[in-house]
């Protein structure tokens, strides 16, 4: 089948699904802000964002932005793959995390044209080049800018392994393949 985002038209109208996206999800975060503040105040002592660096659409670098869910020296021996039940992960990062709130302030990504709502998740880049060489046709996934969800993420758990990632890319270079507003519809579903 032929993908439906292949024209410039489409191309348009997608980005344009993804600006009412990130509005939406903007205001919805400028909503909670208040109740996540307090919440990190009392549980999660230390700064409310996260700015980390990520590999995005044509290998390009950007600071991709989250709610902090880790303490602040969860990263001092170096980049390390989070887990599932990640002990550095602090009380209210859990509950964050479990509810999908730290991921609320990629919607500024979006915005930004840095993502898109739909499209493999980006990676950070001390990861890609050992995925690269571990992964055939990783570096594809790069073709198109990356997603605050995707089809890797509804159909399959976190990855923490090669082999979790190699299953991860597969449905990724699934969706670059087969995209489609009908496609995106059933991941926003999921």
């Amino acid at each position: 089948s032929t993908p439906l985002y292949s024209s410039a038209a489409s191309d348009v109208y997608k980005r344009q699904i993804d600006v009412f996206a990130g509005l939406i999800g903007v205001l919805f975060l400028t909503f909670l802000l208040p109740f996540i503040l307090i919440g990190n105040l009392i549980a999660n002592k230390g700064s409310l964002f996260y700015y980390q660096q990520r590999v995005g659409e044509k290998g390009a670098l950007f600071t991709i932005i989250k709610l902090r869910t880790m303490g602040s020296d969860a990263e001092k021996d170096g980049a390390v793959w989070a887990e599932k039940n990640d002990f550095r992960v602090t009380k209210f990062g859990k509950f964050l995390r479990k509810s999908r709130l730290d991921e609320i302030p990629q919607f500024l990504n979006i915005l930004k044209g840095e993502m898109s709502l739909i499209g493999p998740r980006p990676e950070r880049p001390e990861f890609v080049s050992d995925l690269e060489s571990k992964i055939p046709f990783y570096a594809i996934r790069h073709i198109i800018k990356p997603g605050l969800t995707g089809w890797a993420q509804v159909m399959h758990q976190y990855a923490n392994t090669i082999e979790d990632y190699e299953l991860k890319v597969r449905y990724d270079l699934y969706y670059i393949k087969e995209q489609s507003f009908l496609m995106d519809f059933k991941i926003l579903i999921k």
